[in-house]
């Protein structure tokens, strides 16, 4: 609501009620273990107090939403880790990760003459350079044991 107080699914009210709340309730986090505390909730159903309201569109209906469905927003990042893109992509182990990386496209400014590309670092990619390293890592230990 207006002041910060949660809603709670079940509390069939539109008021804020005070409820005993203890591990695994929502609007509740446990500091001590078997902790019980008295707090505010606001009721689940919607009233004019209520200051934001997040919803999620769960089906489409006959007539476009202005502004909300009629268009479609690409993302405007891709994944980051080398099995989402592959997984995105639907790649073998064997083919080149790197060639498929979601880049973005920035502006030319003043201090850059060319429009540029900006691609994230890959992260969990098997290198040639991690697995000399892996071996190394490896032998070190052999010899140290």
């Amino acid at each position: 609501d207006k002041q910060g107080f949660p809603m709670k699914q079940g509390v069939l009210t539109n008021g804020r009620v005070k409820l005993l709340l203890k591990k695994g309730h929502s609007c509740f986090r446990e500091r001590r273990r078997g902790e019980r505390k008295k707090r505010s909730v606001r009721g689940c159903i919607v009233s004019a107090n209520l200051s934001v309201l997040n919803l999620v569109v769960v089906q489409r209906g006959e007539a476009e939403i202005p502004a909300l469905t009629d268009k479609h927003v690409p993302r405007k990042l891709g994944p980051k880790r080398a099995n989402n893109i592959r997984k995105l992509f639907m790649l073998s182990k064997q083919d080149d990760v790197r060639r498929y990386v979601v880049k973005r496209k920035l502006a030319a400014t003043d201090k850059h003459k060319k429009e540029r590309t900006r691609a994230p670092k890959i992260q969990r990619l098997i290198t040639p350079q991690n697995l000399q390293r892996k071996r190394h890592r490896l032998s070190m230990r052999k010899k140290n044991a």
